[in-house]
């Protein structure tokens, strides 16, 4: 099935419709070509394309590991869009940017200061590992790393570019930061490279086949964006940083609102199809509904049947999920539900709210999926819900099916408003399987099975599925037409977020 294709991030409209190229004329000036045409900039350049111009100062910048070397990473701090920030930057130039004992004393002296002030922080990633010759010493200092990069998961948005190859140590720390951003046939994340591999397997592989990105961002999941060079990685991050309090509990970046986009207002009365055998593109409907402005969608070739993206509404920054229907029915599978679960926990700890668009069939069946615990990935997205306690609102456009219907953000699992389109489905499971299910003999016996089963599916979803028998319980708040979508949700949380910062 077709995904809609995914802009560049470094031409993506900035907040005022404009297609910001700051970062590219900064990387022009900065960059030095080699022979082969690619573009490479030193850690403290990396660093300072980073922020806004002229604002990044770094941290002991005389610091060295002995016999004249450097430490082997840049770190200070800055600016995005006048916002402090904390950058570390892995220097490649010194021993590949491998973590020596000196070197990790830096990294956890930037890390303590953004987690004492508050302030997000962003590893740039370009590391051999632990420094071999350093021994336990290495090792220790990555400890020291991995356990402030947990004690920072509770205060700060923490943001890892993988702009060289990252092996062994150095592959934890991005793993244990909220977001990934690696840059295609550039950035590696392995724990063992392809030499050890070899002799420990025998398998051949390179090191794209054993932590490329494509790998990461569309089988395993350890990353979260792909981006062609460096310069889009920044760009990304900025963007991303734009919808982000600075640390937990602080100020929600509110912008002006801007309308939905009005084509897409206009279209979203028919742009479900009534029939739920078929798909459509549920981008459609959010184009309809939230601000008409930057995006940003992270695992985007991950788990495509649920969409996890930053977005704005009435110009609050949100967290929205959404089913897909247009990849396997928007159906949740076990990796769908870990990257669900996953962005509404990160938009729970840092307070934004999250909207959710419902259009599921279930949980994928099978051997297969029970088998890779879709029960237990499927809890941590009820678990997530729960635990969330910024504003939640639902709205199920289509259909709700089961489990998947209480997965998807349902009231029973805490969400402040759910609404329902008035042609949407609620129940145990659909109309089809229902019938064949309570009716089995009849179908069985009946002359003509087809007929019977169309006139008592009809009955069931009549009886049993209809969203106003969900709204006179008391369980959906209200049953709506498409085109009101938009007001619903801008009054809700206006209402929810009143008196907030």
């Amino acid at each position: 099935m077709s995904q809609r294709e995914t802009p560049s991030v470094l031409s993506a409209p900035d907040e005022t419709g404009h297609r910001s190229m700051l970062t590219q004329r900064r990387a022009d000036r900065f960059a030095h070509v080699e022979p082969k045409g690619k573009r490479v900039y030193t850690a403290l350049q990396r660093a300072e394309m980073l922020v806004d111009e002229g604002s990044f100062v770094s941290m002991t910048p005389l610091r060295s590991a002995g016999a004249g070397q450097g430490s082997g990473v840049i770190a200070g701090w800055g600016t995005t869009d006048g916002h402090p920030l904390v950058v570390v930057s892995h220097d490649a130039a010194v021993a590949s940017g491998a973590i020596g004992a000196v070197m990790a004393e830096s990294i956890q002296k930037a890390q303590r200061f953004a987690i004492d002030k508050g302030y997000p922080i962003v590893y740039i990633n370009d590391s051999g590992g632990a420094r071999i010759h350093d021994g336990i010493f290495a090792l220790h200092g990555c400890g020291g790393i991995f356990a402030l990069n947990i004690e920072a998961q509770k205060r700060i948005p923490q943001i890892s570019l993988i702009l060289g190859p990252c092996a062994g140590a150095a592959a934890y720390s991005p793993a244990l930061t909220d977001w990934t951003i690696m840059v295609k046939e550039q950035g590696q994340m392995f724990l063992t490279g392809p030499d050890i591999v070899k002799a420990a397997t025998g398998e051949d592989a390179s090191a794209e086949d054993i932590g490329g990105s494509d790998l990461h961002t569309r089988v395993s999941g350890v990353a979260h964006l792909e981006v062609d060079n460096e310069e889009e990685a920044f760009h990304a991050t900025r963007l991303l940083l734009s919808f982000l309090p600075t640390h937990k509990g602080g100020a929600q970046k509110r912008h002006s609102p801007v309308p939905a986009n009005p084509g897409a207002v206009e279209r979203l009365p028919g742009i479900v199809p009534e029939k739920s055998s078929i798909v459509f593109d549920m981008n459609a409907v959010m184009d309809g509904v939230l601000d008409n402005g930057a995006r940003l969608e992270l695992m985007p070739t991950h788990a495509p049947s649920i969409l996890t993206l930053f977005a704005r509404l009435d110009g609050h920054a949100v967290g929205v999920i959404a089913n897909q229907s247009d990849a396997r029915g928007g159906i949740l599978d076990s990796k769908a539900a870990v990257k669900a679960a996953r962005f509404v926990d990160f938009c729970g700890r840092f307070d934004l709210p999250v909207i959710t668009f419902v259009d599921v069939p279930g949980f994928l069946p099978g051997t297969v999926e029970e088998g890779r615990g879709i029960i237990t990935h499927g809890a941590k997205l009820l678990k997530a819900y729960v635990e969330t306690t910024s504003p939640k609102l639902t709205v199920v456009v289509r259909k709700a099916y089961g489990g998947a219907y209480i997965a998807m953000g349902a009231a029973s699992l805490g969400a402040d408003v759910n609404w329902a389109w008035a042609q949407s489905e609620i129940a145990v499971m659909g109309p089809g399987g229902a019938v064949a299910l309570l009716h089995r003999r009849a179908l069985k016996e009946a002359e003509e099975p087809t007929v019977l089963r169309d006139e008592l599916a009809a009955v069931y979803r009549e009886e049993v599925a209809r969203p106003y028998l969900a709204a006179e319980a008391g369980i959906v708040d209200d049953v709506i037409h498409p085109e009101e979508t938009r007001d619903r949700m801008t009054a809700a949380l206006r209402m929810l977020t009143a008196g907030t910062a």
